[in-house]
């Protein structure tokens, strides 16, 4: 089919003015007939999200506190937007409804998900579109995992003779009927189930960035726009941080071969990231690296004990202690007779010596120490299968900067390059790394 399905986030769609600039979207191209809206985002920077207001309506009637000054400003809210679009339409009977619903305390679920029920309601007036409220198509199971067994084909036959329609994202219904919601951000995961379902050639997620960037902008002036990302290298880079997507909207569109489309709304010239499954061979990057990502917070218990490496179930026992305190392990980098063991240092904050005896007492050790203030760097890249000394250029430019590794790690698919650092020396890492592979490309 040729079909494109779009999702606007709840910065496209904060006001009439952004909701015009998606309307535009999705009105110069007659494939994109299936159109997800986020709720409401922020319009400026002290703004509060229509999500964040029905979160807190619900809060307050669990406390049994009035709800009417905040409730209030959702429909002025949603009112200034239809006034503003010059819509004939009237939300009054929703706004009514909804109102009673959170005061007989449906729950935050419900609540919450009223903000992109309401804005489906103003894009399929403003479309001419047909409006399908998303609990009728998209199935929870009552634990509220999401059941694509029961969605697809209830939203195959739902949209089968539908030419054109909007579907609210991030909520859906459990089996007996009551809304359910995805994790914040789940608009994106509603858009990837639909492209999956009507088989869309593409899947165009419209926010406010133009897709993937090469390294933080924060750190990094200007850093380059990624063209083409494969599913594997953004997973790599959204562990360690690097999000411009619901890291579970990957999934159904990965599996049904749908590229997604990440574009911004202010520029729409912009072609934005492509993410797909495979790149051929001879359309690879020019640059050996595609993205650069990092997360600080980590810390490493690291152990020494002569002939560790002959001592059946060392590690065993090590780890073993390590899930008794519900620590859960990112690297485990070792020697003959050292190991490291990496992990989030809030996991262990507030019982680390007790944590420390534990080890002693399970494999006692020569020497063991905890190290925090590390931070983890991810250079990703399928060009790094192909190229040689990658890792000996990381170590170079960290050596030009005067910067310690603690530790390195390459997976097994030479997609990734893992390095510990400390926490000071973060920001320049990324930078020195930027330079070694990007501008000196350029240059």
């Amino acid at each position: 089919m040729n079909v494109k399905v779009v999702k606007f986030g709840g910065s496209s769609l904060a006001d009439a003015k952004q909701i015009t600039k998606a309307a535009n979207i999705i009105n110069s191209d007659g494939k994109r007939r299936f159109v997800v809206p986020s709720a409401p985002g922020k319009r400026f920077s002290d703004d509060v999200k229509v999500t964040d207001m029905l979160y807190k309506c619900n809060n307050l009637a669990m406390d049994n506190k009035s709800i009417e000054n905040v409730f209030s400003a959702i429909i002025d809210r949603y009112n200034g937007i239809i006034s503003d679009l010059e819509l004939d339409m009237s939300l009054s009977d929703e706004f009514e409804t909804i109102k009673k619903n959170i005061l007989s305390k449906a729950g935050s679920e419900y609540a919450a998900s009223r903000g992109e029920y309401l804005n489906g309601m103003i894009m399929a007036n403003l479309l001419g579109y047909e409006f399908v409220d998303a609990a009728d198509v998209i199935v929870f199971n009552e634990d509220g995992s999401f059941n694509n067994e029961k969605t697809m084909p209830k939203l195959r036959t739902r949209l089968k003779n539908v030419e054109k329609a909007v579907i609210p994202g991030f909520y859906g219904a459990d089996v007996n009927g009551n809304v359910r919601t995805f994790s914040r951000g789940g608009s994106d995961v509603t858009g990837s189930i639909i492209a999956s379902a009507v088989k869309a050639e593409v899947y165009e997620n419209w926010t406010d960035v133009s897709g993937f960037l090469v390294a933080d902008p924060r750190i990094v002036n200007k850093p380059n726009a990624i063209g083409v990302i494969t599913y594997k290298e953004l997973r790599e880079l959204a562990y360690m941080g690097a999000s411009v997507l619901h890291e579970d909207a990957i999934f159904p569109v990965r599996a049904a071969g749908i590229p997604i489309n990440i574009r911004n709304t202010n520029k729409p010239d912009d072609p934005g990231t492509m993410i797909v499954s495979e790149v051929p061979d001879d359309e690879y990057n020019k640059y050996t690296i595609t993205g650069i990502a990092g997360k600080k917070g980590f810390a490493a218990i690291n152990i020494e004990k002569a002939m560790m490496n002959s001592e059946m179930g060392f590690c065993r026992k090590v780890l073993a202690v390590l899930e008794d305190n519900n620590i859960s392990i990112e690297h485990m980098p070792s020697g003959i007779d050292t190991l490291s063991l990496i992990f989030p240092y809030s996991e262990i904050e507030g019982k680390e010596d007790e944590v420390i005896a534990q080890i002693r007492r399970a494999v006692g050790p020569d020497h063991i120490e905890l190290e925090s203030g590390i931070a983890m760097l991810a250079v990703v890249g399928r060009g790094m299968r192909r190229t040689r000394g990658t890792a000996a250029r990381i170590f170079a430019s960290m050596a030009h900067a005067r910067i310690n590794v603690k530790m390195i790690d390459q997976g097994s698919s030479e997609l990734n390059v893992i390095i510990g650092i400390g926490e000071g020396d973060f920001d320049e890492a990324i930078r020195r790394i930027y330079d070694m592979f990007i501008n000196s490309v350029e240059s």
